[in-house]
């Protein structure tokens, strides 16, 4: 996700404590569609502790308050990042982790799939293929 500040500078953004499907993975399109459905063109505070090893902020996109983040995750448009979850704060980590669990129950978005592959998963498959090909 690339935002733009008041003076008109982009910044990367890898959101914290979630992970999306990839753009041709099983509802990438989707999960990007919704992200761009509550955000796009409106202004919103990023909240982040670290910059990653791609020079992106990971943070958290609040929009009017509201985590946005964690929108997409209760939306079944993306994972609870498990691998990164002691970035969160306790209260975060339980809070993603119960919000993805409700989605996984109510088969919301990517849950639709009787098999949805964790992006993490998906992107390590896809390098594991790319590497066969040489």
């Amino acid at each position: 996700m690339t935002v733009l500040d008041s003076a008109g500078t982009q910044h990367r953004i890898r959101l914290a404590g979630i992970d999306a499907p990839e753009l041709h993975q099983a509802f990438g399109e989707q999960s990007r569609r919704s992200l761009d459905d509550m955000i796009y063109g409106k202004d919103v505070t990023i909240t982040y502790q670290k910059i990653d090893q791609y020079g992106r902020l990971v943070g958290k996109i609040l929009l009017d308050g509201k985590d946005v983040d964690l929108e997409q995750v209760k939306a079944g448009m993306a994972w609870h990042y498990k691998y990164y979850e002691d970035e969160q704060t306790p209260e975060d980590r339980q809070l993603y982790a119960n919000v993805e669990k409700e989605a996984r129950a109510e088969r919301r978005g990517l849950w639709q799939d009787p098999n949805p592959m964790e992006p993490y998963l998906f992107r390590r498959e896809e390098e594991r293929r790319r590497g066969l090909g040489r």
